[in-house]
C-alpha cells in the first residue's frame, strides 16, 4: 500500500473512492470517476471493473449512479493529454472529479501509487485500490462505463474507426484504420504509430 499525505480516518468522515479508466488507448479521453458510497447501502457486487462483464459494469453503474452519496465524473480531452502527458491528464481529471462531488469528503482513496496535487481534501493512494476498496471499485465501474459510452458515440460519428469495438485501443482494427484514413481529432498524437502523424 502507498500512502500519501494520510491522516487519521475518523469515524463518520465521508471517504470518496476515485479511478480512472482509458490511459492506454490511442484515442478519446482518459476519465477519472469519484464516489462517495452510502456505507449504509453498499451495492453488492463491487469489483475492479476490468474484471467484470459488460453486462455487470453496466448493472453496478445504474445501482452506484442511484445509491451513492455523490458521483462525480471527469475527463481529460486527447488535447490536453498530448499537451501534459497521459501521467498529469490523468490526475488533473482525477482532482477535477473529486472538486466536483456534490459532498465534500475528508479523505480520498485514490487507485494506483500517485496522488493528484491541489486536492479539496486528504488523500492517500492504494495499489490494486480497485480491488480492494469497494467505493474505488465503484469509481473504477463509473469511469470505466461513462468512458465506453463515450467511444460509442465516437464509433457512431466516426464508422469507419470501429471505436465502439475498441474503444481506442491499439488493435490490429484500429491500426488499420488509422493506416486507411488517418487520425481523427480524437486521436492522441503523441501515442504509438500517432507520432508519425505529428
Amino acid at each position: 500500500m502507498v500512502i500519501t499525505r494520510r491522516r487519521k480516518v475518523v469515524r463518520g468522515m465521508l471517504c470518496a473512492g476515485v479511478d480512472e479508466a482509458g490511459r492506454g488507448p490511442l484515442a478519446g479521453p482518459v476519465a477519472a470517476a469519484a464516489v462517495i458510497l452510502d456505507p449504509r447501502d453498499i451495492p453488492e457486487g463491487l469489483a475492479d471493473s476490468k474484471t467484470l462483464s459488460a453486462e455487470e459494469r453496466a448493472r453496478l453503474y445504474e445501482l452506484v449512479k442511484s445509491r451513492a452519496m455523490a458521483v462525480s465524473i471527469a475527463f481529460s480531452s486527447p488535447a490536453t493529454i498530448d499537451r501534459l502527458n497521459i501521467r498529469v491528464a490523468t490526475l488533473d481529471a482525477m482532482r477535477r472529479a473529486v472538486a466536483g462531488l456534490a459532498l465534500r469528503p475528508g479523505l480520498a482513496e485514490i487507485d494506483g501509487t500517485d496522488v493528484p496535487p491541489d486536492l479539496v481534501c486528504s488523500a492517500r493512494a492504494i495499489i490494486d485500490g480497485d480491488a480492494l476498496i469497494p467505493a474505488i471499485s465503484a469509481a473504477s465501474i463509473i469511469a470505466k462505463v461513462a468512458r465506453d459510452r463515450l467511444m460509442i458515440r465516437l464509433g457512431a460519428a466516426f464508422p469507419t474507426y470501429g471505436f465502439e469495438r475498441h474503444m481506442g485501443y491499439a488493435t490490429p482494427e484500429h491500426h488499420a484504420a488509422i493506416d486507411r484514413h488517418g487520425p481523427t481529432p480524437h486521436h492522441r498524437r503523441t501515442f504509438g504509430v500517432l507520432k508519425a502523424f505529428g
